[in-house]
C-alpha cells in the first residue's frame, strides 16, 4: 500500500490563507495543529507580505492518503507539490512550528528546492522545534536521560489511544479551535508522523548542509525543547538564535512579534513605509 501511495502524484495541501502583497512568507504548522496555529502571526505580517499558511498532510483541511506512512518524505513531496502549484516567481521565506521546523528543514536541504526556480527559499525560520538527538549521539548523560524520557512519552502516546486521544480533548477546550487535536479523524497522521518524523527526525543534518540563513525563535518555557539540545544548532554560523522570554511552545502575542522582527529584516521591509490609503493595515498594526 505505501509503495502504491509513493508511486501517486503528492497530493496537493490546503491553502487556509493567501493575502497580503509584499515578500512572500509561508507559514507550515506542526503535528496535531492546522494553520490556526499562526493567529496571531498573520494579521502582524499582512500589511507588509504575501502571507501564504498551509495545512500539512492528514492535519486540518488538508488530505489524508489512503496508505500514506507519513513519513517526512511524505510530507515534504506534499508541501513541494503545493507550493510549486502557486507559481510563486521570487525566493521567499519558510517558516515552519514544531514539526513543520521538521519538514521545512528538509525541503530546504531537498533537491527538490535547489533546482526548481518555483521554490526558491531564501531564508528558513524555526518556531520551537522539537529537536532530539539519538541518545546514542549524545554525549552529556543528562541530556541523554532527558530526551530518553521525551521518547517514552511519545512511544506512550502511541501505544494507548483510547488515553492519549481522552487528555487532547480536555487540552483542546482550553484552546482556540484548531491549536491542537487528536480525534480519530487525525489518529493516524499524528501517530505515524510522530514515530517517523518527529522520534526518527534528521533536523541538525538538514540544518547543517543548508545553503541558506536560518533563523531559530523558540520560548524560554517550551516545553517540547528540551535543555541543551540546541547547543549544537546554535555554533552553526548561519544559524541566529532568538530566545523569547515567558513564552511557551504557542505562537503567543510575543512570539508573534519576535517572529514578525525577524521575518521583517529578512525580508528587507522593516523600514519600508505602509501605504495608510491602500488595502494595509496602519503603521501601528505591526508595531514592535
Amino acid at each position: 500500500m505505501r509503495d502504491r501511495f509513493r508511486r501517486r502524484r503528492p497530493p496537493l495541501l490546503h491553502i487556509a490563507t493567501d493575502e497580503g502583497t509584499g515578500p512572500v512568507v509561508i507559514l507550515v504548522h506542526g503535528i496535531a495543529s492546522s494553520s490556526v496555529t499562526f493567529r496571531e502571526l498573520v494579521p502582524l505580517l499582512t500589511p507588509r507580505h504575501r502571507v501564504i499558511a498551509v495545512d500539512i498532510l492528514g492535519f486540518g483541511e488538508s488530505p489524508a492518503p489512503e496508505g500514506c506512512e507519513y513519513r517526512l518524505e511524505d510530507h515534504v513531496e506534499a508541501l513541494a507539490a503545493t507550493i510549486r502549484s502557486l507559481r510563486l516567481r521570487e525566493p521567499f521565506v519558510l517558516v515552519g512550528h514544531s514539526l513543520g521546523s521538521l519538514i521545512v528543514a528538509r525541503l530546504a536541504a531537498s533537491q527538490l528546492t535547489r533546482f526548481d526556480r518555483r521554490t526558491r527559499i531564501s531564508r528558513v525560520v524555526l518556531v520551537g522545534p522539537p529537536v532530539y538527538l539519538s541518545p546514542s549521539e549524545i554525549g552529556d548523560r543528562w541530556v541523554r536521560a532527558r530526551v530518553n524520557v521525551y521518547l517514552r512519552v511519545y512511544a506512550f502516546l502511541r501505544e494507548n489511544k483510547d488515553r492519549t486521544i481522552t487528555n487532547a480533548a480536555i487540552i483542546s477546550r482550553m484552546l482556540p479551535k484548531g491549536i491542537f487535536e487528536i480525534t480519530e479523524r487525525n489518529w493516524t497522521p499524528f501517530v505515524k508522523s510522530l514515530e517517523h518524523c518527529i522520534e526518527s527526525q534528521t533536523l541538525v543534518s538538514d540544518i547543517a548542509i543548508l545553503r541558506v540563513p536560518v533563523d531559530v525563535v523558540y520560548g524560554s518555557l517550551d516545553a517540547f525543547i528540551q535543555s541543551g539540545s540546541l547547543t549544537v544548532i546554535e555554533r552553526m554560523r548561519h544559524v541566529s538564535m532568538h530566545r523569547v522570554e515567558a513564552n511557551d511552545h504557542l505562537i503567543r502575542p510575543r512570539l508573534a512579534r519576535e517572529l514578525l522582527a525577524v521575518i521583517e529584516t529578512a525580508t528587507g521591509v522593516d523600514d519600508r513605509p505602509v501605504d495608510p490609503e491602500g488595502p494595509r493595515a496602519p503603521a501601528s498594526a505591526v508595531a514592535r
